[in-house]
């Protein structure tokens, strides 16, 4: 894979890998409802300088567009992006059986 030049390697201790269970504030939808808040996705993609990151809920930009296929991007060091709580729910949209 070639490298993606970049003005700082990113920080060794934020590393997220593929699968990763992670917390991303953003607008989405709950019980129906649009929010802003907390909503679980999963990682599914990482490159140099960014994260990937799919829900199972619609997601929005923040200029109101809903995002059809549910990832958003992410910088390494986002404050809108955090690792998931051990104990918290499973990711937004996934049901029990």
């Amino acid at each position: 894979m070639a490298r993606s030049p970049f003005m700082r390697p990113p920080d060794e201790d934020q590393t997220y890998q593929v699968g990763d269970p992670v917390e991303v504030y953003c607008d989405h939808e709950k019980n129906g409802d649009r929010i802003r808040d907390w909503a679980r996705g999963i990682v599914v993609q990482v490159d140099e300088k960014m994260v990937a990151v799919q829900f199972r809920t619609n997601v929005y930009l923040t200029d109101g567009w809903m995002v059809p296929d549910h990832i958003l991007w992410f910088p390494f060091d986002s404050k809108l992006l955090r690792q998931a709580k051990k104990d918290s729910p499973r990711p937004t949209g996934y049901q029990t059986s």
